[in-house]
């Protein structure tokens, strides 16, 4: 960020919609004391009910999202600019261009990868010379999946076991709504695809977000809507589960972040997101007909008849579930870690380890930090009796606490699970 005197710490732009309200509210119960806070948007007089409602006396920023020297202002007196005006595409591309060009860090909610793509490409090298710090997708969609997997990789790693292969994450349990704005993105994001095949290509693409496609390993196809057999997962899960309705935007950014740190988890990483709907015996069916749902959703959506009934039925942009705010996930993690080769042989050749002989897994650790992971309790091995190791210190919190571990079941002879459960993860949803 640009080391300029600044007026404010942080503006929250789009600040009178259900979102915005959201996090002024949460910045006046948490802000530190000094917090120098301004609330910005389109119309003075609804931010001024907001600063009523909330009971602050933060100024108020008067910009129109197609007003550039307003916005210009506006990112010139922040230190961040957190904005919550979506569609994106449509409000949010001239806000984080004067943020680039003002070397004023910038924070949204997005979950439009075109928006994401064009916006890397549109500000990156700019961003770079200016200082700022352009993080995009900062809410549930994707800090759990992308900090998740960070969490996991670091674990994998310290008890050497290697690098990242087959990594799943199941949603257990989800409770919140879903806001009009995030209704609204889906809107805009399926117009533009029906009228630009090239587009419709990158929001298909599983690498869109990355930089640099050419670098990504080819993995074959990688399904975000497919249906699992929990067993196959992980020997916990049971049943059939469906597909998880932001797979297809949080597995992108997961796969983004591999790449921008020289593929850490490893060049055969492949990642998905599912969601559990049961245990029952019509679990398969119940999987179906979510997955048959989403597809009606978007087909209804890209449809003129169906669109307009739909539109009557769903939130209207600048609403949302405002009695429940939060969304409450609980997950579970697994991946197959892939082990290091040994020194002189080639990746994928070399004695296969055994039950007998492969080196026993951890579970993913415990964390409390930002959102709360509290790892599964694992089941030692009857011949295992060593207490659990030591609390050890992290930069991420307080410490991790690492579980016991058992052996994975006999018939998995080529892959370790590792297994945590994310409790609650709060965070705004668009």
């Amino acid at each position: 960020m640009s080391e300029f005197v600044r007026d404010h710490d942080i503006v929250v732009y789009g600040a009178s919609g259900f979102v915005g309200v959201l996090v002024a509210k949460y910045l006046a119960e948490h802000a530190p004391a000094g917090t120098r806070v301004a609330l910005a948007g389109r119309s003075e007089t609804k931010l001024a009910e907001v600063k009523q409602r909330l009971g602050v006396d933060w100024p108020v920023l008067v910009a129109d999202a197609d007003d550039a020297p307003a916005l210009a202002k506006l990112a010139e007196s922040a230190r961040v600019v957190i904005t919550t005006v979506g569609p994106y595409a449509k409000f949010g591309k001239a806000v984080v261009g004067a943020c680039a060009a003002a070397g004023t860090d910038y924070v949204d909610l997005t979950g439009e990868v075109l928006f994401a793509r064009q916006s890397i490409d549109d500000n990156h090298e700019l961003a770079r010379s200016t200082g700022a710090r352009i993080v995009h997708s900062c809410g549930f969609d994707s800090i759990p999946s992308d900090l998740g997997v960070h969490v996991l990789d670091q674990q994998v790693k310290a008890d050497g076991a290697g690098e990242l292969a087959d990594t799943t994450l199941v949603v257990t349990s989800l409770r919140g709504g879903i806001s009009g704005g995030t209704i609204d993105s889906m809107r805009h994001q399926l117009d533009v695809v029906k009228k630009d095949r090239k587009l419709r290509r990158v929001a298909a693409s599983p690498y869109s977000l990355s930089p640099d496609r050419a670098a990504e390993p080819d993995l074959g196809r990688q399904d975000d809507v497919a249906t699992l057999n929990g067993p196959d997962i992980n020997p916990r899960l049971r049943g059939t589960l469906a597909p998880f309705v932001m797979a297809s935007y949080n597995t992108r950014v997961v796969r983004r972040s591999n790449a921008l740190r020289d593929w850490t988890y490893g060049r055969q990483f492949r990642y998905r997101e599912a969601m559990s709907v049961g245990a029952s015996p019509l679990s398969p069916v119940i999987a179906f007909a979510t997955k048959l749902g989403l597809g009606a959703l978007i087909v209804g959506l890209s449809m003129p008849p169906t669109r307009f009934l739909l539109d009557r039925m769903l939130p209207k942009p600048g609403r949302g579930r405002a009695s429940r705010p939060a969304t409450r996930v609980t997950s579970r993690w697994t991946c197959s870690p892939r082990p290091r080769r040994a020194s002189g042989t080639r990746r994928g050749f070399g004695p296969r380890a055994t039950p007998a002989t492969r080196r026993p897994p951890s579970c993913s650790a415990s964390r409390r930090s930002l959102w709360s992971t509290t790892a599964t309790p694992c089941r030692r091995s009857r011949a295992a009796s060593s207490p659990p190791p030591p609390r050890s210190a992290t930069p991420w919190s307080a410490g991790f606490e690492r579980p016991e571990w058992r052996f994975p079941r006999a018939n998995a002879d080529r892959t370790t699970a590792w297994e945590g459960q994310v409790r609650e993860l709060r965070t705004a949803t668009q």
